[in-house]
């Protein structure tokens, strides 16, 4: 990772990750909290999926991003339609709201994940430095140098 963008949004979606765990855990020891999983088993499924998906999110692998977003856009991606109906039917509450946020940022978080990765030419499969390049990719150099180090045998 290179750019400040991409270490804010892996950031971004580790504290999200830590979010959804809590929110989870105060839902199963009856805490009220502001925000509530959409369903518990499957939200405790997708934060252990989630998981192997963020280390390879941090190794700015593209099988990792796009498993990272998948995940996340099937799990939020129809909460996020299902919250803006509900929201037009009943009105907008505090809980509404929050959870909306919450989805929201479900999915924008996956979704800025992926593009980065995608878009960005400093992932793992990139690594091209045009200042060295030269010299460890350049075969003719290193003849050149093997030749005058073998004619150059100085005897004191």
């Amino acid at each position: 990772m290179t750019s400040l963008f991409s270490y804010l949004i892996t950031i971004l979606g580790v504290v999200f990750w830590f979010f959804r765990a809590i929110v989870t855990l105060f839902y199963q020891l009856e805490v009220d909290f502001f925000a509530t999983p959409l369903n518990v088993d499957l939200e405790i499924a997708v934060l252990f999926a989630t998981l192997p998906c963020m280390l390879l999110v941090i190794k700015r692998n593209l099988i990792g991003a796009t498993l990272y977003f998948a995940i996340y856009i099937s799990y939020f991606g129809t909460a996020l339609y299902n919250a803006v109906i509900e929201m037009q039917a009943t009105g907008v509450t505090i809980v509404n709201s929050s959870n909306l946020i919450c989805i929201c940022l479900g999915v924008i978080i996956p979704t800025l994940t992926f593009l980065d990765i995608l878009i960005n030419k400093n992932r793992k499969g990139f690594v091209s430095d045009k200042k060295t390049d030269w010299f460890y990719e350049n075969e003719q150099y290193d003849r050149e140098f093997d030749e005058r180090a073998d004619r150059n045998q100085y005897k004191l």
